[in-house]
């Protein structure tokens, strides 16, 4: 089997959420860097046009949003506790939080000057110029509205309280790491280490925990373009299929997002269980990819 590859940008989020995890399962994985908005022509072969970032891959079955993707890190780790649908209903409450409205508040609470500077040490103007129009425009159309700065720096304050009690032992609910450690984590790195705010300095507890999950192994993933992950996405055929709980399957359908970024992506629903949906396309430059979804945040639109 292929190793995992991740489409990623340094900067985002949600891709430093799945680089953690997979330091801390000590997967071997690949990298593709992808820019910070659309379009992105190579890698909608392989998903359709879904717009959000990061992406996995494994072979010819394509990861969309982090719920799908830590559930294929915890199969392939070993480690059950890294897929949501693992765990409890109160570690899967903290995380549904912590990846909107906290993710949301954390990011209006980032150093935004800090975040430019460190766009412009690697890009242009004009492509910054461009990002903004982006992030202003997906804000625009999504069906979730972020709080004002003044609500966000509160929710983040009543957070960040929140954690620091919460962290009697090494981690949020235990003395090993679940993936509420993870969901946790990433709007705080946004903040902290990408935009070098100093707004988590009165939390000892958060920052010695920060470390610990910053501090897995890191090993530099293999580098590889995007015409080489098509290339293994030709080489490959999707993997045997689950078993399908719904008797739409055969038919043509859309999903989106339900939340943000809402860019619909249109297949063959071939695979519908319990926590994602699974959609076949075929693509001039890698032939038949398998598209997996998780059912939690993302509407089916036949």
């Amino acid at each position: 089997m292929t190793d995992l590859i991740l489409h990623h940008y340094e900067l985002s989020p949600f891709s430093e959420k799945i680089r953690a995890l997979l330091g801390y399962a000590d997967l071997p994985w690949q990298s593709v860097s992808v820019r910070e908005f659309p379009p992105r022509p190579e890698l909608d072969q392989l998903t359709g046009g879904y717009r959000k970032i990061p992406v996995a891959q494994i072979g010819a079955d394509i990861f969309c949003d982090t719920r799908t993707i830590s559930s294929e890190i915890a199969a392939l780790a070993g480690k059950p506790e890294l897929a949501l649908e693992n765990c409890s209903q109160e570690v899967q409450d903290f995380v549904a939080r912590a990846d909107l409205e906290v993710f949301l508040a954390c990011v209006l609470s980032a150093n935004g000057r800090n975040l430019l500077k460190r766009m412009r040490r690697d890009h242009s103007v004009f492509h910054v110029a461009r990002l903004m129009f982006d992030r202003v425009n997906m804000a625009r159309k999504a069906r979730v509205k972020a709080a004002g700065p003044k609500e966000a720096g509160k929710v983040l304050a009543e957070h960040l309280q929140h954690l620091e009690s919460m962290l009697e032992r090494d981690f949020l609910f235990g003395d090993d790491p679940s993936i509420a450690d993870f969901a946790a984590y990433h709007g705080l790195w946004f903040i902290r280490d990408a935009s070098a705010s100093s707004r988590l300095a009165g939390y000892p507890e958060v920052n010695a925990w920060m470390d610990r999950i910053a501090a897995f192994g890191r090993d530099r993933p293999s580098e590889i373009s995007t015409a080489e992950s098509l290339e293994q996405a030709r080489r490959n055929q999707p993997r045997a299929l689950p078993q399908s709980r719904n008797s739409s399957s055969g038919k043509a359908v859309t999903i989106a997002p339900a939340d943000y970024g809402r860019h619909g992506v249109t297949g063959q629903l071939v695979a519908s269980t319990d926590q994602r949906w699974i959609l076949a396309r075929k693509a001039e430059d890698c032939g038949t990819v398998h598209v997996h979804f998780p059912k939690q945040g993302f509407i089916l639109d036949p």
